[in-house]
């Protein structure tokens, strides 16, 4: 039953992360703004008093609308659930009897929850009507055997009624994050796509943003790729000369930078541009973005013949040179439509028991690229099915596009309900008719197969590189368990903000959400070698105490001084049997050079450079490099922006603020003496001595 009481309080925990759900065009309003509204969610989620068959309906809730907010002309409103209806049912210590449970069922919208005898969630679903979804299960012929092995492990179903799809769609989705069901497909959580941003200033910037977007400047995206935005970036700099520079540089420019000297800023800083030329630029840059390259072609010739007939042929030029660029572009986009129009293609492929779904992104009619996905927990589930997940979990967290093209026909006619939902509009989910539309999908499934090659070739490499290592080292592992390797290693900038890094490979890959970082404290700055059994010391003080996994392997990054750190720690944990070898840098710090330590008596070994074992111990030490500089940059900034001061007691920003004005700064106040301290207003003798002694 302590699963059960866990699933439980972990629903009452979930608030449909309202603050900011979704990326670009939808802002759900904070439950808490209204006490009324929070506290029908809460009773919603709360346990029934019947263990057999009961409700919590809050009736106080009945009259209260559902909320919806958006951005204006930004797009799709966010739908709030106002109150839900919670049943629990088929309590775990009777037999479960399907069809007891379908006679309590409504007919109302709503997310069901199917739980085995341990009450571990398996599947999280939703529905449009509850009785009907849910009775599909139980019917005697289940096309997909995936689905009759999860049947046959049911024990007891949940359902939360809710006043929409929408809604039901939303509770749907954090309980999926939050429980992480066996049987539910599941895709990687992308926060968010990258955007082209054009600020709102007096010469507007142009520029890369990631992000919540907002109405104080110009957003063009989504893109699939960082790469796809900075080629844009640069091509919009060549055409039309935008600056890029943040504010802060263009305010205190006295000459023109290297951009303007190369044809990739028309010099705004310094004035070697008008306001309204500039304003003609970022407005032909817009239209490019929305896909009028037409209207920018035509409007660029009659700004050349214009300017050939008053005999400007330097502008002339200019604009013929802007001409034949965007004809340069129009070229290239082979696949660009003339309707600027915006659409996402979705196709879904399967080759050799691997599924990929291809996200494809078409804005203004420009093909901006693609970006696929692999799903987990898909099993023997069809095409259409992983489709359909796909579909669901990404506009949940990003904008929704006036047409959706997929390459196969999908099963749940719900799907384009619910999406019309979340817009607030109809949105169309089709097959191509179009030959420019059938173009896309062919692309996209093209790329699609490619996706899948590369992925399959990417695990072969790593099986091959893992079987080395093994042979490499005699690692003795249980072959129904994945290889897990962890790797340390230690960062500072002459003994300041140290952070040590442990990354996890396992199962083919890096475990990111496995990562850890150990902020380095009561060792000498500079000390890398206790620095080392300190951050080891703290990570498998866990395993010693049976709250953690041990590793099949501990790499250290280091030579003998950071491996003997290491082992003594492990030593004085009883885990010294756990195997550990040292990479230390070969000379110049080249790759291939590298030297292995073990922590023995053994001999040093350096293997040849092509050698398989020695390129994943480099991914994975280079990998815990990069985690533990990012780390120490992040400790370092934020310890740079602070005050020695600010760690002495009864030392506040108005006493501070005073200190520094009357001394010039923390130097000045360190050279004072404790009489010297004692005559700046609000410091006592006794805070002056505690000020001194701190500093000293």
């Amino acid at each position: 039953m302590s699963n059960l009481n866990t699933q439980n309080n972990l629903l009452r925990l979930i608030r449909f992360d309202f603050r900011t759900k979704v990326a670009k065009n939808r802002q759900i309003v904070d439950p808490e703004a209204d006490p009324k509204t929070m506290l029908d969610y809460q009773l919603s989620c709360q346990p029934p008093a019947d263990p057999d068959v009961s409700e919590v309906i809050d009736d106080s809730a009945k009259d209260i609308p559902a909320k919806r907010c958006g951005r204006g002309g930004h797009g799709r409103s966010g739908v709030v659930p106002s109150s839900a209806t919670s049943y629990r049912l088929s309590p775990m210590d009777e037999t479960f009897d399907p069809k007891t449970l379908l006679a309590t069922l409504t007919d109302l919208p709503g997310v069901y929850r199917m739980l085995d005898a341990q009450g571990k969630v398996l599947y999280v679903g939703k529905a449009k009507n509850l009785k009907k979804r849910v009775a599909s299960y139980f019917r005697e012929n289940h096309p997909s055997p995936r689905i009759a092995l999860m049947v046959s492990q049911i024990a007891k179903v949940e359902t939360t009624v809710t006043r929409s799809e929408a809604e039901a769609l939303l509770l749907e989705n954090n309980l999926i994050k939050s429980l992480a069901p066996r049987y539910n497909i599941l895709f990687r959580d992308d926060k968010s796509y990258p955007y082209i941003i054009i600020t709102r200033d007096p010469f507007p910037r142009l520029g890369f943003y990631r992000g919540a977007t907002d109405r104080k400047s110009d957003f063009f995206g989504p893109y699939p790729s960082s790469t796809a935005v900075r080629e844009s970036v640069n091509l919009l700099q060549r055409m039309f000369r935008l600056r890029t520079c943040e504010n802060s540089v263009f305010n205190n420019r006295s000459r023109p930078c290297l951009l303007y000297q190369i044809k990739r800023c028309s010099g705004p800083c310094v004035d070697l541009v008008s306001r309204e030329s500039y304003a003609q630029d970022v407005q032909m840059a817009s239209m490019f973005l929305q896909g009028r390259q037409q209207e920018v072609i035509r409007r660029l010739s009659e700004a050349m013949d214009k300017a050939a007939a008053d005999l400007a042929f330097e502008q002339a030029a200019v604009y013929r040179d802007q001409i034949q660029s965007l004809r340069r572009v129009q070229d290239k986009q082979y696949v660009e439509s003339s309707r600027g129009e915006d659409v996402d293609v979705m196709t879904v492929v399967e080759e050799g028991g691997m599924l990929c779904v291809n996200l494809a992104m078409v804005r203004g009619g420009r093909h901006l690229g693609d970006k696929p996905q692999f799903p987990s927990n898909a099993g023997d589930s069809t095409p259409s099915e992983v489709l359909a997940a796909f579909l669901c979990q990404h506009y949940l967290a990003h904008p929704i596009p006036a047409q959706i093209l997929v390459n196969r026909s999908l099963n749940d006619a719900e799907v384009s309900e619910t999406l019309g939902a979340l817009a607030n509009r109809p949105i169309p989910v089709s097959e191509p008719r179009l030959t420019m539309h059938k173009v896309w999908v062919e692309m996209a499934e093209q790329n699609a197969r490619l996706a899948i090659v590369a992925r399959r070739s990417q695990f072969a490499r790593q099986e091959t590189r893992l079987e080395a290592l093994q042979e490499l080292l005699k690692l003795e592992t249980d072959e129904a368990q994945e290889i897990r390797i962890e790797c340390f290693d230690i960062s500072h900038t002459q003994g300041e903000s140290t952070v040590a890094s442990c990354v996890v490979y396992q199962g083919n890959g890096m475990r990111k959400s496995e990562y850890r970082r150990f902020n380095i404290k009561d060792v000498q700055p500079g000390d890398d070698y206790a620095a080392m059994r300190q951050a080891v010391f703290r990570r498998y003080e866990k395993v010693s105490s049976g709250e953690s996994l041990a590793p099949a392997l501990i790499l250290i990054d280091g030579g003998k001084g950071q491996v003997g750190a290491a082992a003594s720690a492990l030593e004085e944990l009883g885990l010294s049997h756990l195997p550990m070898l040292g990479v230390a840098k070969g000379e110049g710090r080249k790759p291939g050079l590298e030297t292995l330590i073990f922590p023995d008596a053994r001999e040093p070994v350096q293997l040849p450079a092509e050698h398989p074992a020695l390129h994943l111990i480099q991914e994975i030490r280079d990998e815990a490099h990069r985690f533990a500089v990012s780390g120490h940059r992040m400790q370092r900034g934020k310890t740079r922006k602070t005050s020695r001061l600010d760690d002495i007691d009864g030392i506040g920003p108005k006493r501070r603020k005073a200190l520094i004005a009357h001394f010039g700064g923390l130097q000045g106040i360190t050279d004072a003496g404790v009489d010297q301290l004692t005559t700046v207003p609000g410091i006592s003798r006794e805070l002056a001595e505690k000020i001194h002694a701190a500093l000293h």
